[in-house]
């Protein structure tokens, strides 16, 4: 029961953030590296948007599929690692977000990160 509630939980989180990506496509650009455009041929707006629909995709993986729950656990937490190197980047290059506005905050951000892998597959087992 506490893994269901938690693999909720964080569908809940990613479909949320997901649907931001659309809504304030600006705020999250400056997360993005200038070789993440290089490497994927696709513009800041486009990689954005890919990301915030592979979270929803996700969201909706972890909660509709419970056959391919732990694949779906899996997925997530690769996602998290894959845009990590943007996290990073904002730390780095010091830009600011809502709610990332101190070098502190974008810091702390970078801890974040591994707590989503375990939870992603904690809650998918």
């Amino acid at each position: 029961m506490t893994r269901t509630i938690a693999r909720w939980l964080l569908a809940l989180a990613l479909g949320a953030m997901g649907v931001l990506h659309f809504t304030q496509t600006r705020g999250f650009r400056v997360v993005v590296p200038d070789w993440a455009t290089r490497l994927t041929r696709m513009d800041k707006d486009a990689i954005v948007l890919a990301s915030g629909a592979a979270e929803v995709a996700l969201a909706a993986g972890l909660v509709a599929l419970p056959r391919e729950r732990r694949r779906m656990g899996v997925a997530t937490a690769g996602f998290f690692a894959a845009v990590f190197p943007g996290n990073w980047h904002q730390w780095r290059t010091g830009r600011s977000t809502p709610g990332l506005d101190t070098d502190r905050r974008r810091f702390g951000r970078l801890f974040l990160q591994p707590l989503l892998i375990a939870w992603a597959l904690w809650a998918t087992q």
